[in-house]
């Protein structure tokens, strides 16, 4: 094994950066700088290059917040993402190097968020067993639930039903690109329910699927021209995982939501391997919000979970 060598990224390295995430194993387009840099004004960037010798073997998204490294805080997940040619002794090594620097660097924690097994191309839990070994401990765990494709479970009875009203409610599910009447919609649900607003910001979904239209997807439910009810969806090699849903009291009396996963679990996204509905817990995944968990259930997705360690130094 030649020398382990890590660099803090910056700008020169985004080339290199991308080119890597892009031939990954795990990886996926939020991992791409254009996306990541987008909040680059809420955090402090500390992302890290792993070099073998002169070979990139490894990089790792990061944010930094005191004497904390963060493996993302501004991204659902975000660990270590590696290629085809890592190998478990090499991880251990990795470990062992990010550790020292991190020490040397004036860091005393990593709060690492594991990427989930369903975004991997191929095996690539080198990382968890890295963490185990480095007596990391598991301080988070929170619940998504995933429909499997290739042999998807039917939806309930009920969601059947529901489906089936929303057909024949004389609503059509089509692709849109205006993410911002989606975003009102959200924002006043959200606002109302929670007193909240949502993560992003109309101007800033606006911009993200300007920059990846391939991967950030509107979809919605519309009677002629009106928008009912919209899902927004990022999309990966292998995974959709909706990342907003909304509607409005009128698209739930016509069960417009549901009209919209039909089309997307059973038509546009049949060929995928995943339909990834995200967490349904708060309090660090100490509580399990069981009326959101059950709907998603009910259309034939099952529990996956995301992971995040905390590794002392």
């Amino acid at each position: 094994m030649k020398e382990l060598k890590i660099v803090k990224y910056d700008l020169d390295y985004m080339r290199s950066w991308d080119e890597f995430v892009c031939g990954s194993k795990n990886g996926t387009f939020l991992f791409y700088r254009n996306y990541m840099d987008y909040h680059s004004d809420r955090f402090e960037d500390c992302s890290l290059l792993f070099y073998e010798g002169t070979k990139l073997v490894a990089v790792m998204p990061a944010n930094i917040d005191s004497c904390i490294l963060y493996s993302h805080r501004g991204l659902t997940f975000g660990g270590i993402i590696t290629d085809g040619g890592m190998r478990t002794p090499l991880m251990l090594a990795l470990f062992e190097t990010m550790k020292q620097y991190l020490q040397e660097h004036g860091i005393n924690k990593l709060i690492y968020k594991a990427i989930p097994h369903i975004y991997h191309s191929m095996p690539a839990d080198e990382d968890l067993y890295a963490l185990f070994r480095s007596n990391a401990q598991l301080m988070r765990r929170d619940i998504s639930s995933a429909a499997f494709l290739p042999e998807k479970m039917s939806f309930s009875k009920g969601r059947k039903w529901s489906v089936k009203k929303g057909k024949n409610s004389g609503l059509s599910v089509k692709s849109s690109l205006d993410f911002r009447t989606f975003m009102d919609i959200e924002s006043e649900i959200l606002m109302k329910k929670y007193s909240v607003k949502p993560i992003h910001s109309a101007e800033e979904m606006e911009l993200l699927a300007n920059k990846f239209p391939d991967n950030i997807k509107l979809f919605g439910a519309f009677r002629e021209d009106k928008m009912l009810a919209g899902v927004i969806v990022y999309e990966n090699r292998l995974i959709a995982h909706t990342q907003y849903i909304a509607t409005t009291d009128e698209g739930k009396e016509l069960f417009a939501t549901d009209l919209i996963i039909d089309h997307l679990i059973n038509v546009y996204y049949s060929t995928k391997k995943y339909f990834d509905f995200g967490i349904s817990t708060e309090q660090e995944g100490r509580y399990l919000n069981i009326g959101l968990v059950t709907q998603k259930e009910e259309y034939g997705a099952r529990a996956i979970v995301y992971d995040t360690y905390a590794l002392e130094m």
